[in-house]
């Protein structure tokens, strides 16, 4: 059964008993970049508050998952982390997958916003991603923009990989 969040529609918090099905879609959606189910688990378990899917049609049919991190680190394709940083100054938006029956309907425009939202509201300075798959140019129209990842960060992800972070006025914190 699906229960909506306040202004979020089709999406809901993720639970435990989502991650298969949140794996599966990861496989289907992203064949090259392989990760294991225990990534999904890992981020759902340490940072609940960032991790959603979406539900069309009775099924799971897409998710976005993230968390607090640190911005001049971007983690490594497949990798698990065992606890957030005590400082993080980023959400890192680590997935948002939709399968093709669930593109174009908007879903992305209404869970896109709500991260950046929460990202303001518990005071971090930016959101930040690794685009795959020539997914950069739908980034862009919500602000991120390209920044310089250290060396090897993103290794793994593909040639087209970019680094992108959506920066905060800081003048604007607080007033949203």
């Amino acid at each position: 059964m699906s229960t909506q969040m306040g202004g979020l529609g089709p999406w809901r918090a993720m639970g435990t008993g989502d991650i298969d099905r949140v794996h599966g879609i990861s496989e289907a959606v992203h064949p090259t970049l392989p990760e294991n189910r225990a990534v999904f688990a890992d981020r759902q378990a340490l940072y609940p508050a960032g991790a959603f899917v979406l539900e069309r049609d009775g099924t799971v049919a897409g998710y976005c998952i993230g968390h607090p991190w640190l911005e001049a680190e971007p983690l490594p394709l497949d990798a698990r982390i065992e606890r957030l940083p005590v400082r993080p100054d980023t959400f890192y938006l680590h997935d948002l997958a939709l399968l093709p029956g669930a593109r174009g309907l908007g879903a992305a425009g209404i869970i896109v916003p709500h991260i950046i939202r929460h990202a303001r509201e518990t005071g971090l300075a930016s959101v930040s991603l690794i685009a795959v798959a020539d997914s950069a140019p739908f980034w862009r129209r919500f602000g991120f923009r390209d920044t310089q990842a250290s060396e090897g960060k993103l290794a793994g992800y593909g040639a087209d990989a970019r680094f992108l972070t959506l920066r905060f006025d800081p003048e604007a914190q607080g007033r949203h």
